[in-house]
């Protein structure tokens, strides 16, 4: 299966399970890959034969800065749930990366991985 990758998409973002975190926010990150059959576009060479990734781009934005959640987990099913949904995609695998947390110890980020199918 061909992909669309999209790196790094960044954002701040409202989402921790203290109310202090969701309230004062975080910098977030996503990588995104799309499963989908790129052949067609390929021979075309015509964006509407194709994903629009920067419409993908904002949807993930949007999500990330209009949405509240307590879990990067719960962030990555929307994410994936709505890119199946509003894009010709067999599959989406995303990496949501929680960067800096606010934890004790430092590290560069807290991340979750998922794949799920159309």
């Amino acid at each position: 299966m061909d992909k669309l990758i999209l790196k790094g998409i960044r954002f701040h973002g409202h989402h921790g399970v203290p109310e202090a975190e969701r309230h004062v926010g975080g910098h977030y990150e996503v990588d995104a890959t799309l499963h989908c059959s790129l052949s067609n576009p390929g021979n075309t060479d015509t964006l509407t034969d194709t994903v629009d990734y920067a419409a993908v781009v904002s949807c993930i934005v949007e999500i990330g800065t209009q949405q509240s959640f307590q879990l990067i987990e719960a962030l990555a099913e929307k994410i994936a749930s709505i890119i199946l949904k509003q894009f010709a995609v067999d599959a989406v695998h995303l990496i949501v990366k929680k960067l800096h947390p606010p934890i004790e110890q430092p590290i560069d980020y807290f991340g979750v991985e998922i794949f799920r199918n159309a």
